[in-house]
């Protein structure tokens, strides 16, 4: 990385920061650190553009429609890269990676994606995994007054990320609509081989979950 490229990336810190301090215990900054991890143990491996990774990671989050208006979210990066001297090919490059990152953004169509947007992507949904990935889930869950477990409303099959969004299921179909998905949805070698232990403890939890509350459960 360069010496302008620190430079840049200190800056980019700062304005993360900044705009992900008051959001969720699910998409705060501690999650931005665990997704910074797991972008450099992938990327170990993979090799894709550091900056670039590093810069998708912290920015991945600042115009999620979960948290934001999208649409000013992104005006305000992208006056914000301009402000920072960015040229205008490296703003589009860092726009179309972190638009890229989001579970509901596979609903707009595949496309073809670079090496650093299928690390970031996988970073993040890492973090979806696994213990941590269950914590959040229930946090989340419980922010919204969710039903833990229903029988009789199934998982369903979302067909546009505003079906997907609009979403008021009980927590454990977030297990099916999403999570358990994952695994196979991961872009690079070493994010699914580091995708098969999270997705085996949450099938463990699973099971677990169902015997406690005496329940067959959906099917695995």
């Amino acid at each position: 990385m360069t010496s302008h490229q620190s430079f840049l990336l200190n800056q980019i810190k700062k304005y993360a920061s900044n705009q992900l301090n008051a959001v969720d215990a699910g998409h705060d900054l501690t999650h931005i650190h665990r997704v910074l991890e797991n972008a450099r143990r992938i990327n170990e491996i993979e090799k894709g553009d550091a900056f670039l990774i590093e810069a998708g990671v912290w920015l991945h989050d600042v115009t999620d429609e979960k948290l934001f208006d999208k649409q000013k979210a992104e005006a305000y990066l992208i006056s914000f890269l301009k402000e920072i001297k960015v040229e205008e090919e490296l703003i589009s490059t860092l726009v179309n990676l972190i638009n890229s990152v989001s579970f509901g953004s596979e609903f707009n169509g595949s496309k073809v994606l670079s090496k650093e947007q299928m690390i970031v992507r996988d970073a993040d949904r890492l973090d979806a995994m696994g213990a941590i990935g269950i914590a959040r889930t229930f946090h989340y869950g419980g922010s919204k007054n969710r039903e833990l477990f229903n029988a009789s409303i199934p998982p369903k099959t979302y067909a546009s990320t505003e079906d997907y969004r609009k979403s008021e299921s009980p927590t454990v179909n977030h297990f099916y609509e999403k999570l358990l998905l994952l695994k196979d949805k991961m872009e690079t070698s070493t994010g699914k081989t580091m995708a098969e232990e999270r997705h085996n403890f949450m099938l463990n939890f699973l099971k677990q979950f169902y015997a406690e509350i005496g329940e067959k459960g959906f099917s695995l």
